[in-house]
């Protein structure tokens, strides 16, 4: 849509007592251009990142990544995960794992899961990789977890926007009744097999 950032993660951050630290850096950007993803296309590739804190001993970000490519691979699909063992937070143990698919077409889908107590490092990767697989037998084109956070941006962008996804979360509707309310914008949501449409038009 135009808009230019960079992350860098300094220090991985846990419940409960977090202390994460991240610099975000947002370029000037004076016009958003709309969304437009109407289809799924092809898929290129699939790639992970796989991360945990003070937990290297137990292996857990290998057993996590290798239960999430298994379980991927079992369906099909192939993907790279990076592995990564972190003591850059000394204050909370902790685990996490991310995928994320992208396709010909500029659809970029994710999925994550995080550690816990009591929770097997197996299961988390499993959890990730089911939750991604849904996203791509549904062949959205906006995962569940980034369709309401962008709406405020498609409000704003200039000219019509469209994308698919395959819920409506209690999140999503009250970002379109939102917007629509503030910002003097028409979306439109048509039910398509098992997917939603969700379309910005001009008012």
């Amino acid at each position: 849509m135009g808009l230019k950032t960079g992350l860098t993660i300094h220090k991985y951050g846990y419940y409960p007592k977090g202390m994460g630290e991240i610099s975000l850096v947002v370029q000037p950007c004076k016009k958003l251009s709309p969304l437009h993803l109407p289809q799924f296309g092809k898929k290129i590739h699939t790639n992970g990142l796989s991360v945990c804190t003070f937990l290297k001993n137990r292996k857990v970000a290998d057993r996590q990544a290798k239960a999430a490519t298994k379980h991927l691979k079992d369906h099909g699909y192939d993907v790279q995960i990076k592995v990564v063992y972190d003591s850059s937070n000394p204050y909370q143990k902790g685990s996490s794992i991310v995928l994320f698919t992208q396709t010909d077409c500029g659809v970029l889908l994710g999925t994550d899961e995080i550690g816990g107590l009591g929770k097997s490092s197996e299961i988390v990767g499993n959890n990730a990789a089911k939750k991604l697989l849904k996203e791509l037998k549904a062949q959205a084109t906006v995962d569940i977890n980034l369709a309401d956070m962008l709406i405020p941006y498609i409000a704003l962008a200039e000219g019509n926007s469209i994308f698919l996804t395959r819920s409506m979360t209690e999140h999503l509707s009250t970002n379109i009744w939102l917007t629509q309310k503030l910002l003097n914008v028409n979306f439109q949501i048509k039910k398509s097999g098992k997917l939603y449409r969700i379309e910005k038009r001009p008012s």
